[in-house]
């Protein structure tokens, strides 16, 4: 009997390493099926990923030089190697159950580390591995979403992100926020017959509670006329305050909410933009 159940173990790892349950392995994160051009695969019986695959998903910056890969989300600070199994996260040593490589191109990195070093739990089922990110709770509240709109010459787009790795990382963007500022000489919500000078919202941010109510407001607005980098200051609608901020910050945003659509993270919930 003991043969037969050390049989049937055997079989069972060598099943959920082949290249077939490899290709057909899914990853869900908050059960939203996410995919990448590098599939995941299974190395000694490890959930092998594409690194930005699943950070970015996670909500961390990915920033690399050399053979050097770091990873950026809130207080946490983690840096990786190729070929190695030791990790540095926030100046500490921890040890990776797989070593990274590299897969066309593809920086291949253990999902259960990267999951559980940005406060994830995973699951898995069948041929399915679920991440699920903790809730965000911001001022004693749970984030069920962000709303997010934008203001064209005929019209607006409103969507919404329900992914909560995605909102927490952009909340915190918002919450490095510069030094307290006056209001702009000359600033609207409206972008019709701008002037030289004037600020216009170039993006209003809505983080909402369980029953949509809004628990935090930001408002983003834009230098009109103005090349490369232009002017950008932050309106705290809650604290009713204005802010320094930068546009490189502002482009951070934009990329999680490029990547939040692409992930299947983004609904629109009304487009009067011709």
């Amino acid at each position: 009997m003991k043969k037969v159940l050390t049989g049937i173990f055997a079989a069972f790892i060598l099943s959920i390493s082949s290249p077939a349950y490899a290709a057909d392995m899914q990853i869900k994160v908050e059960g939203i099926t996410i995919a990448s051009a590098v599939k995941p695969e299974m190395k000694n019986n490890r959930t092998m990923v594409p690194l930005r695959f699943i950070s970015e998903n996670l909500g961390a910056k990915v920033t690399w030089s050399g053979s050097e890969f770091t990873l950026a989300k809130s207080d946490m600070l983690v840096i990786l190697k190729l070929k190695s199994r030791t990790a540095m996260k926030n100046g500490k040593p921890a040890l990776l159950d797989a070593t990274p490589y590299i897969k066309n191109d593809r920086i291949m990195v253990p999902l259960r580390f990267i999951a559980e070093t940005f406060n994830c739990s995973v699951g898995f089922r069948n041929s399915t591995v679920s991440v699920e990110p903790a809730p965000f709770v911001l001022d004693g509240v749970k984030v069920k979403a962000l709303q997010y709109e934008v203001n064209y010459t005929m019209g607006s787009i409103v969507e919404e992100i329900n992914g909560s790795a995605y909102i927490e990382a952009i909340y915190h963007i918002f919450d490095n926020k510069g030094s307290k500022s006056n209001p702009p000489a000359s600033y609207t919500s409206s972008v019709i017959e701008l002037t030289r000078g004037d600020y216009y919202m170039s993006g209003k941010f809505d983080f909402l509670d369980q029953k949509g109510n809004s628990i935090k407001q930001f408002y983003l607005y834009t230098l009109s006329h103005s090349e490369g980098n232009p002017s950008v200051m932050l309106y705290d609608a809650t604290e009713k305050q204005w802010y320094s901020f930068t546009y490189p910050a502002f482009q951070s945003i934009d990329k999680f909410i490029e990547t939040a659509g692409k992930n299947g993270f983004l609904t629109t919930i009304s487009d009067t933009n011709p």
